[in-house]
């Protein structure tokens, strides 16, 4: 016996690459004008024609090439190689700012804010 494994499955990747965006099938839905029922109809089917992968892949801000050759594990091996490498040549990924810094600026903001805040209730005072 012979099984043939479908791992192209269009509506399954749309589906996932959705859910990585942080979509619900509704925002999608809407954006397509369509109901959400079909948005998972579509979710659920094998494949779908190309002008609807096209709006699918323009909403979700992808190539329908990318959605026909999405690979979940292709995704996590990036993940992995990206935020695992601490090399000096991986700079983007890295904290370069101080945040104990930027809460005293905010503090120091803060204050100078109040304290005129303050000097104009004064002079209201004054001038009463």
């Amino acid at each position: 016996m012979h099984t043939t494994n479908t791992t192209n499955h269009i509506g399954r990747k749309i589906s996932r690459i959705r859910e990585l965006r942080g979509l619900k099938q509704e925002a999608l839905a809407i954006e397509l004008g369509v109901s959400q029922q079909t948005v998972s109809n579509i979710e659920k089917s094998e494949s779908i024609e190309a002008a609807l992968l096209a709006q699918v892949a323009e909403i979700l801000g992808v190539t329908p090439e990318a959605i026909e050759n999405f690979s979940e594990e292709a995704v996590f091996n990036i993940i992995n190689n990206t935020f695992q490498d601490s090399s000096s040549n991986n700079n983007n990924y890295l904290c370069t700012i101080n945040p104990l810094d930027k809460i005293i600026e905010l503090y120091e903001r803060l204050l100078e804010a109040e304290k005129t805040k303050l000097a104009y209730l004064e002079r209201l005072l004054k001038d009463k």
